[in-house]
């Protein structure tokens, strides 16, 4: 028979993973879980910033909220777009 009982000698009294490997153990997957969350919050915000790329602000419509707000006038707006439709 083996030490420590059992027929491979790694149960019983001390052979076990101990404090340490429990410790261990808990560390590791915890790393292993932290990782997963991270990895899904940057694909997430990955795609959240695709989305907002694609949002509408092409130089037409920058050029009509110009022209909205009043910082430029009617013929400076036609002007202006036919450049941009060139």
């Amino acid at each position: 028979m083996y030490p420590g009982g059992g027929m491979t000698g790694w149960g019983g009294h001390g052979y076990g993973m101990g404090t340490f490997g429990w410790l261990f153990m808990l560390v590791f997957w915890g790393l292993i879980i932290v990782g997963l969350v991270l990895l899904v919050r940057w694909l997430w915000d990955q795609g959240s910033s695709a989305r907002s790329r694609g949002s509408g602000d092409g130089p037409l419509d920058i050029l009509k909220r110009r022209y909205a707000r009043g910082e430029i006038t009617k013929e400076e707006f036609d002007r202006i777009k036919q450049d941009l439709v060139r």
